[in-house]
Parts: structure tokens; C-alpha cells; sequence
């Protein structure tokens, strides 16, 4: 039977993409890099690179890590950068040498740390010198031989004293004398298939240590041609500029922003510090973007900086929103500046990340996240793997050829992670519409289970951040001897804002069932995030 969202489609999304579009993203970044060699590539504040000057660089990283290291197709290297312009460059110096790229956090600690170094085998880590004190504390209990370090002024043409290298790291070379000693290097380009793994990209962890979802250069590749399908009117080859201020080692950022309006030569701003506001608005005001993406928290935190309605935005398209809930009253605000509502999507580190996106096509608040894209099957298992049917609640599992090829050595991980006919099973709960638009419900860990209701904490924030007066908020469920859990809200108020416990619960039995009706309420000036402004959950639940 077809799915429901092909209906939706109409004639304007195709129903399949071609997997194979390209060979491997090596072939892709090669293809743009001829195709649009005199355009700007990538920017950070005044520096630019062409793609012909990326072309050039990341060749070097290439033949440095061929000749000189001895890289094979298939080893794993490290990269633990923020958006500097030397991460696209040693990235795709290393995917042209065929090595797999290990995606890791520059705030990682060094228990974090350690444990992907050891869990991914990775011999050589390309480490920005900030983080290089954390390797330091824990290098000599990994397999690391070999230590480049990048400072934040590689690739700028900007001179600077390199860095003190901790003693306790042997070996350090820095990223500069890479590219010195790579440009006159040999390098054969390797042959790379849509099979070669790609990434290993570690999952956020915070429900324990973080496993390495293995994706292939195919995987890579039909993402963003499926990406293409629901976003042609902001991939314009040659035209686009991008503003990429979630961090590239993330799924989300280095999918959509980096690879996707790379194979169509775009201009991609990077920010490397999306928390100094000041700066960050700076940077977007006379950039005449096109392109934006982001987690709620960001645009969020942007459109209260006091200088945010300067910024022009005549040449804006679009904008994506994944990772959290995009909540309707920020997608509302930020129609107010720029005509149009945020597009949320839906995916997972392992599905590269895409599974549902809203079209271009629609310029509301769907409340959704979208349709599943083209070559995409999801169906919605409930506890005893019968498939849900439309308008019922069930766990999102998904096939399609964006789907990981399984979790980096953890075969028992794997055999629980997929059903017996291969769909990956996403531990997300969500519900079908009669158009096939997906709506989040919440993930299996955290419903609230209120006398035997359930209770989901998306539902309870939206409500609450309608209001006004509200920041932002959080909903974890507490113990509670009369009802077993019990909702419990966190709360960040907006600048000025006085509004107090009392008048959020009345707000919210105005709004919701009286169950699901916060219980407490505690007000802290910040929510707990991650790097990529996901709020911690498990942290909320430590601090009650």
C-alpha cells in the first residue's frame, strides 16, 4: 500500500532519489570544488577560502596523511575542532585520503574523551589547541600516536604564536606545517565506494556512553540528495549563503549546512562561538544570508539580542530547525522578522540525520515535523510491535538508505536496534496525521507516567512557553506517592519578567488536562544544554 505523505507530496516531491547520485562524498566534494572554483566556499569573520583554495589545502592534508602517516581507506582519524575554517579543510583532506572521520566534541571532557579514542581505535586525532589539555590527561591510556593540532588562525592567512603542546603529548605536529609539508607530498586518490564507511558519529550520551554510528559515504549521499527533493527553492547552485553557527562535528550542521550547500557551492559563514551574541549578530547583520539553521534555544536566544531587527534579510529563503521541538511561539516571533516559519525536521546521528522535514511549501506552523523524505519508510510499532494505526502513538522506525549501517563494534546493540525486517527503531514516540505529517509525541525515557496516564513534557513546555513571560522551560517527572510520578517545570524567565509559580499553573490548567497540570515549579537562570543546545534532561532530574 503507498504511504499517506506520498499523497502529500503532489508533483512537486519525488517519491525516490538516486542513492548513487555520486560515487562517494569524495566525489562530491571533488565535483564542486572543479565546478565552483572561483567562489567563496567557507568564511570566518574576515577570512575567506575559495573552493579552489579548499581544493588546494585539503589536497595537501590528503597527500600529508598518505605519504608521510601512512593512512589506509578505512582508519579511523579524530577530529576535534569547533567551526574554524580548518575543520572543512582537514575534513575533506581526510575523506580524499579515504580515512573515517571520528566526529568529537571540543568540550568533551576527558572521561568523554577517552572513551570514544578507545572505542573508535582511532591512532591520529586533529585536535584544536584549546582541547589539546584534556587529551593530555588521558592520551597515554588511548591508542593515539600521532597528535596534529589546529589553531584558530589555520587557514585565515592570519600569522599567531603557536601554542605551548603539553609535555605529556609526544609527536605534535601543528595544522600549519600539514598543509606546508602536504603541498609537496605525493597523493594517489584511493578508490572509494558508496559502502566505505564515512563517520563515525557518536550519539549524545546522555543516557550513558555514547555509541559510534557507522555511516557510509552511500548514506552521506542520499541524504542530501533527499535533502535537495524538499529544499529546491534554497539550493540554488552558486547562490546561496549559509549560516552555519550549529557546530560541524554534529550530524545536523555538517549534513545539511556543510555537504549539501557545499555540492552546490554555496557561501557558508561559519560561527564558531554562537554563545557570544554580540558577535554572532555582528556577523549575520549585512551578510544577507539565505540560509539559517538551528535548535529552538538558538533562534530563540538570537531574536532577543536587541540588535536582531537590524539584520537584513532580503536575500533570506529559508530556515531548518531539528534537534529539539521547535516551539510554535518562537516559529511565530521569527515569521514576525522574516515572512516565513521555521521548517522543522526530524532525524537521528543515525540516519545522517534525516528521516522528516516539513516542505518548502508550506509557510505555517504545522505543529509537526514534517513528511517522511523521498526513499524513506517509517512506521509507528506500538509496545507489542504492531504497527499503530493512523492517529495512534507508537515508536518511530525507520528504513531507508540514510540509515546507519549499525552501531561501531556493539553487535548486541545492534541486534536490539533494528525489528526483524530491518527497520531502525528510533526510541522516539510519534504520531501519523491523515496528510502522513509526523508529530514528535516524546521519547520512550522521557514520558511521565501521571495515575497511569502518560504524559509527554513536549506538549507541557509548548503550552507553557505560550504564555509569555517565559523563556524557556523544561518538564521531567518526580516521584510521588499519591500518583507514582509527578510533573515537575523548569523555568528560565524572560528579562524583566516577574511572573510566578502561580500564574503558570493557572495558565496551564486553562490548557491542559488536569494531570498533566505542573505540580512544582522551580525557576533557575539556565537550562542545562549540550554542545548543541539539546537541554539535559538527566541534569534537570539530578538537580530535583
Amino acid at each position: 500500500m503507498e504511504p499517506i505523505w506520498h499523497k502529500t507530496y503532489g508533483d512537486a516531491i519525488p517519491k525516490e532519489i538516486n542513492p548513487e547520485a555520486y560515487r562517494s562524498i569524495a566525489a562530491l566534494i571533488e565535483d564542486s570544488m572543479s565546478t565552483y572554483s572561483d567562489n567563496v566556499a567557507f568564511r570566518s569573520g574576515e577570512a575567506t577560502l575559495t573552493y579552489r583554495d579548499v581544493d588546494r589545502l585539503s589536497r595537501a592534508v590528503a597527500g600529508y596523511f598518505q605519504s608521510q602517516l601512512g593512512l589506509k581507506k578505512g582508519d579511523r582519524v579524530a577530529l576535534m575542532c569547533p567551526n574554524f575554517l580548518a575543520f572543512p579543510v582537514a575534513m575533506f583532506g581526510l575523506i580524499r585520503a579515504g580515512g573515517v572521520q571520528v566526529n568529537v566534541n571540543p568540550l568533551y571532557t576527558p572521561r568523554e574523551l577517552e572513551h570514544q579514542l578507545n572505542d573508535s581505535g582511532a591512532e591520529t586525532i586533529i585536535i584544536f589547541a584549546g582541547s589539546a589539555p584534556n587529551l593530555a590527561e588521558i592520551i597515554d591510556k588511548t591508542p593515539i600516536k600521532q597528535v596534529i593540532v589546529i589553531e584558530a588562525a589555520d587557514c585565515t592567512g592570519a600569522s599567531g604564536t603557536p601554542s605551548q603542546v603539553d609535555a605529556r603529548i609526544a609527536n605534535a605536529v601543528s595544522f600549519s606545517d600539514v598543509l606546508n609539508r602536504g603541498a609537496d607530498l605525493p597523493f594517489e586518490p584511493p578508490s572509494i565506494s558508496g559502502y566505505d564507511l564515512l563517520y563515525l558519529q557518536y550519539t549524545g550520551g546522555t543516557t550513558g556512553l555514547s555509541k559510534g554510528a557507522a555511516l557510509t559515504h552511500r548514506n552521506l549521499v542520499a541524504n542530501i540528495e533527499q535533502f535537495k527533493a524538499f529544499s529546491p527553492d534554497s539550493l540554488r547552485p552558486g547562490q546561496e549563503v549559509v549560516i552555519t553557527a550549529l557546530p560541524l562535528y554534529h550530524i545536523f550542521a555538517l549534513m545539511v549546512n556543510c555537504l549539501s550547500y557545499f555540492s552546490v557551492g554555496a557561501d557558508n559563514i561559519l560561527i564558531a562561538n554562537p554563545r557570544d551574541m554580540d558577535g554572532f549578530v555582528r556577523t549575520i547583520k549585512n551578510s544577507k544570508f539565505s540560509v539559517f539553521s538551528g535548535v529552538n534555544t538558538l533562534y530563540a536566544g538570537l531574536m532577543a539580542h536587541p540588535e536582531f531587527p537590524e539584520v537584513d534579510f532580503s536575500n533570506y529563503r529559508t530556515s531548518v530547525g531539528g534537534g529539539t521541538a521547535i516551539l510554535e511561539a518562537t516559529s511565530n516571533k521569527w515569521h514576525g522578522f522574516t515572512g516565513k516559519h521555521i521548517r522543522e525536521g526530524y532525524g537521528l546521528s543515525e540516519t545522517s540525520p534525516i528521516l522528516t522535514i516539513n516542505p518548502s511549501t508550506i509557510n505555517k506552523f504545522s505543529g509537526t515535523v514534517g513528511l517522511p523524505i523521498p526513499s524513506t519508510d517509517i512506521k509507528l510499532l506500538k509496545d507489542d510491535d504492531e504497527e499503530a494505526t493512523l492517529g495512534e502513538a507508537g515508536e518511530i522506525c525507520a528504513k531507508g538508505p540514510q540509515v546507519m549501517q549499525g552501531y561501531w563494534n556493539k553487535p548486541e546493540e545492534n541486534a536490539n536496534a533494528f525489528t526483524d525486517d530491518g527497520y531502525f527503531r528510533t526510541g522516539d514516540v510519534g504520531i501519523f496525521d491523515e496528510h502522513g505529517f509526523l508529530k514528535i509525541v516524546d521519547r520512550k525515557k522521557d514520558m511521565i507516567l501521571v495515575s497511569g496516564f502518560n504524559v509527554y513534557p513536549n506538549e507541557i513546555e509548548a503550552v507553557a512557553t505560550a504564555m509569555g513571560g517565559i523563556f524557556e522551560c523544561a518538564v521531567i517527572g518526580i516521584p510521588d506517592e499519591r500518583t507514582g510520578e509527578a510533573v515537575k517545570l523548569f523555568v528560565v524567565r524572560d528579562p524583566g519578567s516577574e511572573i510566578a509559580e502561580d500564574d503558570i499553573r493557572a495558565y496551564c490548567r486553562e490548557n491542559l488536562t488536569a494531570y498533566k497540570v505542573p505540580k512544582t515549579v522551580s525557576f533557575l537562570d539556565a537550562l542545562p544544554k549540550s554542545a548543541v543546545g539539546k537541554i539535559l534532561r538527566r541534569e534537570l532530574r539530578d538537580l530535583a
